[in-house]
């Protein structure tokens, strides 16, 4: 069924939030039975070498350090060891391999050290390093076990999301009997009651009654929502003062939360380009920390001829050159701008189009529903014809339109029902694509198109008129029949009123806004000049907007596509960023990569500031990351070793968790503005 869809969807979220509060609660539990063990190895181990003011030795102790470090080796470093295993096994040596390869030297260096001076009495005493192996191993859980909780309450907005869903829903039949099923048990179609103050299950369309509906946690629109019949609604939203039966139009996989949930989860799932980049920098890194720590190896004992201090070097090296800070630096700040993001309505598809966007000096917005409240109503309706009155032309046209969710569409069935027109019987309704639409009715062709379709077909029609209606900032539609022009409809339509202030504040930033438009020049430039756009495209086909991006990009704009129709999807897949406005068609979603749920231009201002955030948070992550190994490598192979400066991994350790924790801190302080 298709709520058992969108069960199975949420507990592939929860498994991925599961995983991560899995391994949060796996560090933790390691962390403590850890500590536990290396207090007694703290208290009694020589820290390099030197034996601390509260340190205590008596006879055994040696055996008991040495029992403790394996069992923390084997236990605590277990999770570091599966990880190196399983990045060796596809040939990518990252973080885990080298937090295995340092605790690993630690462990068996020591281990030499104590057969060489408890069994067979060395002459020279060998250093351990059992106290900077327990302290390592404990710090680097603990860094974990603060990542793993960072990590998991990046993702508590998906969870909450996942739980706006009620698990019953009340139906009601036609005699008024209710009965209350599980979710999995609903179906498109059915009628279900809500009753004030309750969680809508299912999208739908009201039936009957008036509410208020909060929809904040699902749009970010945080007022109330006046909704009557024939209203829609959207499964997870509150219903507010009223009671109301809906009728199910999407349940489980096909809802829109549902599908909400799959977009946010797709992008925590997907890796950017700076991730990628900071992942080929921790590869690297591995195989710098080995060529620094053999050469530190190599010079320190033909310096010394001592194997422990060149060892040592090695060593410290090896355990220090952990780059888990550089390798958290950008997932956890994605993963953070795309749940502030889902929060405040934008819902990111692909994490790489958020770099994408802090490029972006290009704009290209669709007229209608973008820039536009894409509400037409009606304003004029003529007969060109002598056979056919205007309720003719109006009856034949919105029989038409029923089929289309497009805004002129709407507005024609409106003025159609407020007349009480008895519609007709359209069969082989098709869209054309870029034009309008066809069908029969009565055995007769009928289609509705622009000027711009008469233009190329060489279909007369008053040019004056057309001209004079434009100017008055109306949408002209045409009705031919068995290609005869019929009659026409005008419509105007209102800008929104945010979006003069969004045109200015990209002009200010320097981003040039540009205008995309299937309706006729005098119209979009109506528009254009009202907004303070001077770049305008009109009477476009889907692949007229198409190749615009393309011209666009081969002159070197970063471009970002703003649509929200099937019309704009092949360019909003063409362009670097492609943004879906609203609720927009299903073709137009699947084609972008951003989507703002509410139809509001200042959204983009608001995109426009999240991704300069997110970079901008990257970029510092990335530093403290790849800055501390940038220091503390040289350090640790003893470059300053002839002033008298030595790195110890005690200090590296510390150093290195230092790091990682500014990391999550820095990525959790991201905000939108």
């Amino acid at each position: 069924m298709e709520h058992q869809h969108h069960d199975h969807a949420a507990m592939e979220h929860q498994g991925e939030h599961d995983h991560h509060n899995g391994h949060g609660a796996q560090f933790k539990k390691k962390f403590f039975i850890s500590l536990i063990g290396a207090i007694p190895i703290i208290m009694t181990a020589p820290m390099m070498g030197k034996t601390l003011p509260f340190q205590m030795t008596f006879k055994g102790s040696e055996w008991l350090v040495l029992a403790l470090a394996t069992f923390l080796y084997f236990y605590g470093g277990w999770p570091f060891l599966q990880g190196a295993k399983s990045e060796l096994a596809q040939k990518k040596p990252a973080m885990m391999t080298l937090i295995s390869l340092g605790i690993s030297v630690a462990y068996f260096y020591s281990l030499y050290a104590f057969i060489a001076n408890e069994l067979f009495h060395s002459p020279t005493h060998i250093m351990d390093f059992f106290w900077e192996l327990a302290s390592l191993i404990v710090i680097m859980l603990l860094g974990h076990w603060i990542e793993m909780s960072a990590v998991s309450n990046a993702g508590n907005a998906l969870k909450k999301m996942a739980e706006l869903l009620p698990s019953e829903a009340t139906l009601i039949d036609e005699q008024g009997k209710t009965t209350i099923l599980p979710l999995d048990q609903v179906h498109k179609g059915q009628h279900v009651i809500v009753k004030s103050g309750e969680s809508i299950p299912v999208d739908g369309i009201i039936i009957n009654g008036t509410t208020t509906v909060n929809e904040a946690l699902i749009t970010g629109e945080a007022k109330e929502v006046s909704k009557t019949i024939d209203d829609q609604v959207i499964g997870g939203s509150t219903n507010g003062s009223g009671t109301i039966i809906i009728k199910i139009t999407a349940t489980g996989e096909s809802g829109y939360l549902s599908q909400v949930m799959k977009l946010v989860n797709q992008a925590q799932q997907e890796k950017s380009k700076a991730e990628s980049l900071s992942d080929k920098v921790a590869s690297l890194l591995f195989y710098v920390a080995i060529v620094i720590g053999l050469l530190a190896f190599v010079i320190w004992f033909s310096l010394t001829k001592d194997l422990n201090i060149a060892l040592e070097r090695l060593v410290t090296v090896l355990i220090i050159a952990c780059p888990h800070a550089l390798g958290l630096a950008i997932p956890l700040v994605v993963a953070r701008s795309t749940s502030i993001g889902a929060q405040n309505g934008l819902l990111v598809k692909n994490r790489q189009s958020l770099e994408v966007t802090r490029h972006v000096d290009m704009i290209l917005m669709d007229k209608t529903g973008t820039l536009t409240e894409g509400n037409f109503a009606v304003s004029v309706v003529q007969s060109l014809n002598k056979t056919f009155s205007q309720h003719d032309i109006l009856t034949l046209m919105a029989t038409i339109e029923q089929y289309s969710s497009h805004p002129l569409a709407n507005g024609i069935i409106t003025k159609a029902n407020q007349l009480e027109l008895e519609l007709l019987i359209a069969e082989d309704v098709t869209t054309i694509p870029g034009v309008g639409l066809s069908g029969k009715i009565n055995n007769q062709e009928v289609k509705i198109v622009g000027p711009s379709y008469l233009a190329k077909n060489a279909l007369a029609y008053d040019q004056d008129q057309f001209q004079q209606l434009a100017d008055q900032g109306n949408t002209i539609s045409y009705l031919i029949v068995d290609d005869q022009i019929v009659g026409l409809i005008a419509q105007g339509d209102q800008l929104k009123p945010e979006a003069k202030t969004m045109i200015q504040e990209l002009l200010n930033k320097g981003i040039q806004p540009v205008m995309l438009t299937g309706d006729n020049r005098q119209v979009a430039e109506l528009v254009a000049s009202q907004l303070g756009i001077t770049n305008v495209h009109a009477e476009l086909m889907p692949e007229d907007k198409d190749q615009l991006i393309q011209d666009y990009r081969k002159q070197g704009y970063t471009t970002m596509m703003v649509g929200d129709g099937i019309n704009d999807a092949p360019s909003l897949a063409r362009a670097d960023v492609g943004v879906a406005i609203g609720a927009g068609t299903d073709v137009a979603i699947d084609s972008a990569d951003i989507i703002l749920v509410k139809s509001d231009p200042a959204d983009i201002l608001h995109l426009l500031a999240l991704a300069k955030n997110t970079t901008r948070k990257m970029t510092q992550n990335l530093w403290w990351g790849a800055g501390y190994n940038i220091v503390a490598l040289p350090l640790a192979a003893g470059v300053l070793a002839p002033i008298g400066l030595l790195l110890s991994p005690a200090v590296g350790a510390v150093l290195m968790s230092v790091s990682t924790v500014i990391v999550a801190i820095n990525a959790v302080l991201l905000k939108i503005d």
